[in-house]
C-alpha cells in the first residue's frame, strides 16, 4: 500500500500541470454539485401540520406503590340530616352501592332552578337568533311614533303657556297700576294731616308717643314702597315695549321679571297695611279714635292683597307649565332617539356581540347545573369501590357533616398509593379517574379512581408532600403488593375540540399567535420542511386546554387550517457549507444564504 501512495506522488510531482488541472476539475465539480443540489437549503422551510378536531386530556403523574386490601373512611361531601342508612356491617358492597342519603330538599330545589335557568337563557339566545316578527316591529314603530306625538304636544303646550303667560302678564297690568296709585296716594298724600304732612308720616306722629316701635314699621313701609316702585317702573316699561309675538325668551323673561314685581308689590302692601293696623291698635288701646279715613286705607289695602296674590298664582303657575313643558320636550327627544336607535337594531337584527353575551350567559347556566348536579350527588352517599362494609357510624336522623365518616369500607381490590407535591394535589379531588402503569408488568396498563387524599402533608427536606389512593377499576394477579406503580390522573379533558400541536404556539406579551398559510402548502410526510415562496401571516388566537403534545383552540382558528410548527432557517446550511474544509483551500471564497426569520 506504501509503494503505491509513492508511486501515485512521484507521478504528481513529475506531473505537477497534469495534477493541478486534475484538482481543479474535482473541485469545480463540487461547486457545480454544491450550487445545484444545495440552492434550496438557503431557503426557509416549513414543517406544518393541520387543525383537526379532537380530545385533549390534562393530567397529572406520580408514583408509588401498589398496597394489599386496605380499608378507607367514605366521608360524605354534602352536609345535612341523614334521611336514611343502608349499609350494614359485613355486608358486601360493589362500586356505586347506595350507603346513606343526605337530606337533598335544597339540592334538588337548586338543581331545578339551574334547570331552569338554563332553559330560559337557551330560549333567549333562539329568540335573538330569531328575525324580529311583524308584532315586534310594529310596536317598535308604533312607540317611536307615541314618543315623537309627545314631544310635539309638549312643543303646542309650551307654545300655549308663553301666550297664556303674556296674557297672565297683561292682566296683572291692568290691576297693579292701580295698586301702586292707591299705595302712592294712602302713604304720600296729606288727607288726614294738616300743613302738607304726608300720611306716612301723620300715621308715626299720631302714635310715637305711645310706642315708638311705629317708626320701624314706617321706614319698612316706605323703604318697601321704593322697591316696589322701581321694580314696577321698569317692569310696566318692559311690557309696553314686548310685543305678544316675541320670541319665547322675551316673553319668559317678561314673566319672570312680572311675577318678581308683583312679589315687591304684595310686601309694600302687606308693610302698609302692618303700618296702618298698629296706628289703629295703639289709638284703640287708649280708648281713642282712630282717624276714619284709617278705616278706608286698610280696606282698600285688603283688596290690593287679593289682587297681588291672584296675579302671583297665576304668573307661578304659568311658570311652572313652561318649565315642565321644557322637561317633557326634552326627555321625549331623549326617548325619540332611544326608540329610533331601537327599532334600527330590531330591523338589522342582533350583532354579534349580543350572541357572543347570551352564549356566555348559557355556558356559565350550564356550569352551574353541573355544580347544582355534582352537589345533588354528593347528598348521596355511594361506595366508591368494590368491598365489605366494616363499620357504620351512623343512623337516620343524625346530623352528618363533611370529613366525618359514615362508613368504613374494607376494599379487596388493591390500591396505589402515592405521593404528590403541594402543587400538584392542590389540582386533585376525590372520584377523578387515573391510569395506573406497572414496571414490572410491561405493557400493563389499568384504569382507576382517586378515593381519598392526606388533609395534611408531610413535611421531609423543606418539601411538603400529599399521599392519593387510587383504587383500581378491575384486578390483576400479575399486581403485586409493593410493586412500583405510576399514575397519570386526569383532572381536565375537552372533548370534540380543535387541537393545534403544542409546538405551533407562539406568544408575543399576552398575545398568543400561530403563523398559518391562506393557501396551503404541500406536505412532506416524512416530517422534513417544505419552502413556500409566500411566508406565512400571523394569526391571533385565544386557547384553552394544552397538555405536552397538544392545545385546544378555543377562536381563532377552524378545522382544517394549516399552521405552522417549525420552521428551518436556511442561514443554518448555509452556514454548515460555509464551514465545510475545501480540498483546495480557499479557492473561490466562501459562500452562503440566509432566509427570512419568521418572529417568534
Amino acid at each position: 500500500m506504501k509503494k503505491i501512495f509513492r508511486r501515485i506522488k512521484n507521478l504528481a510531482l513529475k506531473h505537477k500541470i497534469i495534477s493541478l488541472i486534475f484538482i481543479a476539475a474535482i473541485a469545480y465539480a463540487g461547486y457545480w454539485g454544491y450550487q445545484k443540489f444545495g440552492a434550496n437549503s438557503g431557503q426557509t422551510q416549513y414543517v406544518t401540520a393541520i387543525v383537526r378536531k379532537g380530545a385533549v386530556i390534562v393530567s397529572i403523574t406520580g408514583s408509588g406503590q401498589v398496597a394489599a386490601s386496605g380499608q378507607s373512611d367514605i366521608k360524605p361531601k354534602a352536609s345535612g340530616e341523614i334521611t336514611g342508612v343502608y349499609a350494614t356491617p359485613g355486608q358486601e358492597a360493589i362500586a356505586g352501592t347506595l350507603l346513606a342519603i343526605i337530606d337533598s330538599t335544597d339540592a334538588e330545589r337548586t338543581a331545578r332552578d339551574a334547570e331552569t335557568s338554563l332553559e330560559t337563557a337557551k330560549l333567549e339566545l333562539d329568540k335573538l337568533l330569531e328575525p324580529a316578527d311583524e308584532l315586534t316591529l310594529l310596536q317598535a314603530e308604533n312607540s317611536l311614533a307615541q314618543t315623537k306625538e309627545s314631544k310635539q304636544k309638549a312643543e303646542d303646550d309650551l307654545k300655549k303657556a308663553y301666550e297664556d303667560g303674556f296674557n297672565a302678564v297683561a292682566g296683572a297690568f291692568l290691576e297693579l297700576p292701580g295698586v301702586m296709585t292707591s299705595l302712592q296716594e294712602m302713604l304720600f298724600e296729606s288727607t288726614l294731616g294738616t300743613g302738607g304732612q304726608w300720611n306716612i308720616d301723620y300715621y308715626e306722629d299720631a302714635v310715637k308717643a305711645y310706642d315708638e316701635k311705629v317708626s320701624q314699621y314706617k321706614e319698612t313701609a316706605r323703604l318697601a314702597y321704593q322697591t316696589a316702585r322701581t321694580a314696577y317702573d321698569k317692569n310696566f316699561a318692559d311690557y309696553k315695549s314686548t310685543s305678544r309675538f316675541a320670541d319665547f325668551n322675551t316673553v319668559e323673561s317678561l314673566i319672570g321679571e312680572t311675577y318678581d314685581t308683583t312679589k315687591d308689590i304684595a310686601e309694600a302692601v302687606k308693610n302698609a297695611n302692618n303700618l296702618i293696623q298698629f296706628y289703629q291698635d295703639k289709638l284703640t288701646e287708649r280708648k281713642l279714635k282712630p282717624n276714619s279715613l284709617s278705616n278706608t286705607h286698610l280696606s282698600t289695602l285688603s283688596a290690593n292683597t287679593g289682587k297681588a296674590n291672584n296675579n302671583l298664582s297665576s304668573l307661578l303657575s304659568i311658570q311652572r307649565t313652561i318649565q315642565s313643558s321644557k322637561e317633557v320636550i326634552i326627555s321625549a327627544e331623549r326617548s325619540t332617539e332611544e326608540k329610533e336607535l331601537s327599532l334600527a337594531k330590531i330591523k338589522k337584527g342582533p350583532d354579534d356581540l349580543d350572541i357572543r353575551a347570551k352564549k356566555i350567559n348559557i355556558r356559565q347556566k350550564e356550569d352551574m347545573l353541573s355544580t347544582a348536579k355534582q352537589t345533588l350527588a354528593d347528598h348521596y352517599v355511594r361506595a366508591p369501590f368494590s368491598g365489605v362494609i366494616a363499620k357504620v357510624n351512623a343512623k337516620k336522623g343524625d346530623s352528618a357533616s363533611a370529613g366525618a365518616a359514615i362508613a368504613t369500607l374494607v376494599t379487596k381490590q388493591k390500591i396505589s398509593e402515592i405521593s404528590l407535591n403541594e402543587i400538584d394535589a392542590a389540582k386533585i379531588k376525590v372520584g377523578q379517574k387515573s391510569t395506573l402503569t406497572f414496571d414490572a408488568v410491561d405493557g400493563l396498563s389499568i384504569d382507576g379512581k382517586v378515593t381519598e387524599i392526606d388533609a395534611i402533608g408531610t413535611v421531609a427536606q423543606g418539601v411538603v408532600t400529599y399521599n392519593v389512593k387510587i383504587a383500581f377499576d378491575i384486578q390483576d394477579d400479575r399486581v403485586k403488593p409493593g410493586m412500583s406503580a405510576s399514575a397519570a390522573i386526569i383532572t381536565d379533558a375537552a372533548q370534540d375540540v380543535l387541537l393545534v400541536p403544542i409546538s405551533a404556539i407562539k406568544s408575543q406579551g399576552e398575545t398568543q399567535y400561530v403563523e398559518i398559510f391562506d393557501q396551503a402548502i404541500p406536505r412532506n410526510k416524512n416530517g422534513q420542511g417544505i419552502p413556500s415562496p409566500v411566508p406565512p401571516r400571523q394569526q391571533i388566537i385565544e386557547t384553552g386546554l394544552s397538555n405536552d403534545t397538544f392545545v385546544e383552540i378555543i377562536s381563532g382558528l377552524k378545522e382544517g387550517d394549516q399552521v405552522v410548527v417549525r420552521t428551518i432557517n436556511g442561514s443554518s446550511s448555509s452556514q454548515s457549507a460555509q464551514q465545510a474544509p475545501s480540498i483546495l483551500g480557499n479557492i473561490g471564497g466562501n459562500r452562503g444564504g440566509s432566509g427570512n426569520r419568521i418572529p417568534r
